[in-house]
């Protein structure tokens, strides 16, 4: 079975964003990135495979799903 998660709520997931409000502001705005892409979809699904930059931190998705 493949997890996956939304782009807002792996922000809140991580600590990055203290609410989903917060998350889809840091996401609309352009700050976060998606395996080396601007992502502006909150509702994008991530996989475990992906990696998601925000202020130059990396995370990558397997190592908290």
């Amino acid at each position: 079975m493949n997890k996956m998660i939304k782009l807002d709520q792996f922000l809140k997931l991580v600590g990055i964003a203290a609410t989903g409000g917060q998350a889809k502001l840091m996401i609309v705005d352009g700050e976060v990135k998606v395996n080396g892409t601007v992502e502006t979809r909150r509702g994008k699904k991530l996989e475990p495979t992906d990696q998601v930059t925000v202020n130059g931190q990396i995370f990558k998705v397997g190592d908290v799903i």
